[in-house]
């Protein structure tokens, strides 16, 4: 695992600030977050390319409709919490069923909102967005990955919900690592189970499960799944066939999350592999760190080794 550490806001700002020198219709909107989003500097570079709407989510995101219907590349990002319960019916009507082209950021989404509190930890927001149709969902999980996928999000029409934490994670792939929407990678191999994770906080626990299982004989395989939707339905079908068991893992609630997705495509395709879910069991946010509330809601190396532990006995 990479000792190295990468702001994920930086990979956004980065990608975006690149974009926005090469392309004129690319525009950043924001809800007043931009110290914490990290686009105070695109705003000072790109002023005629920024729109600070105030702290009024759901007039961003009507916002961002109208300039799509006019052929501009609306980015609009806000708290996880706000970019998903709060403008839900604006996003699933002004810009989806509308067939625009709007580019919503869910910043510090699940525990990832750690001392904010209860009130902005977006547990439910994949269980939100999952249901809206054609609605590409994404959770990069280090730097590189998030900044291709911004670049991945202007070039291709479309609307877009991408969740991610704004702080530093450590770094998985190169610089020049490929992404694509819809395209898991498998970051390690494993016979006896394999780790079917979303986001840096899950896939990192996972790489340091694998360790602790290792130690014990165990094989254990980690899929960085990086979309929600669509699904790389491949990739995981791949995995339940060559492994024992697969076992989920995300930063959200597991009823309309992956753990529901991954569930559905097994029993859908008639796949015989012992499965289970690691992720939030129905339950509200609260205030803490980020290491607290992971072992509070289990979200831990030590939680997933001993699904694993469980599920192959």
């Amino acid at each position: 695992m990479s000792e190295e550490l990468k702001e994920m806001r930086t990979g956004y700002t980065d990608a975006i600030t690149a974009l926005a020198a090469r392309n004129k219709d690319i525009v950043v909107l924001e809800a007043d977050l931009m110290n914490c989003t990290g686009t105070a500097n695109f705003k000072k570079t790109y002023p005629g390319q920024f729109v600070n709407v105030g702290i009024a989510e759901a007039n961003m995101v009507g916002i961002a409709a109208g300039l799509s219907a006019v052929g501009k590349i609306p980015f609009a990002s806000s708290f996880g919490c706000f970019s998903s319960r709060r403008v839900h019916d604006q996003f699933f009507i002004s810009a989806n069923y509308a067939q625009l082209n709007v580019k919503l950021i869910g910043m510090d989404p699940g525990v990832t909102a750690a001392m904010n509190g209860g009130t902005h930890m977006p547990f439910e927001d994949i269980a939100l967005m999952r249901v809206i149709p054609h609605l590409t969902v994404v959770e990069p999980s280090d730097y590189y990955g998030l900044a291709a996928f911004v670049r991945e999000a202007a070039e291709t029409y479309g609307c877009v919900y991408l969740r991610y934490p704004r702080k530093p994670v450590p770094v998985i792939y190169g610089e020049n690592e490929r992404f694509q929407f819809g395209k898991a990678k498998l970051l390690r191999e494993g016979k006896d189970l394999t780790f079917v994770c979303l986001g840096s906080l899950l896939v990192n626990e996972a790489l340091k499960a694998r360790e602790t299982l290792a130690a014990e004989g165990i094989d254990a395989g980690i899929l960085d799944l990086l979309t929600v939707k669509p699904l790389d339905s491949e990739a995981i079908l791949d995995r339940a066939g060559k492994a024992k068991v697969l076992i989920t893992a995300e930063n959200a609630q597991l009823e309309g999350g992956v753990g529901s997705a991954v569930a559905a495509l097994l029993l859908e395709k008639g796949v015989s592999v012992t499965f289970g879910r690691i992720g939030i069991q129905d339950e509200f946010g609260e205030v803490g760190t980020q290491d607290y509330l992971a072992k509070r809601f289990g979200l831990t190396a030590d939680k997933l080794a001993a699904k694993a532990r469980e599920l192959l006995a």
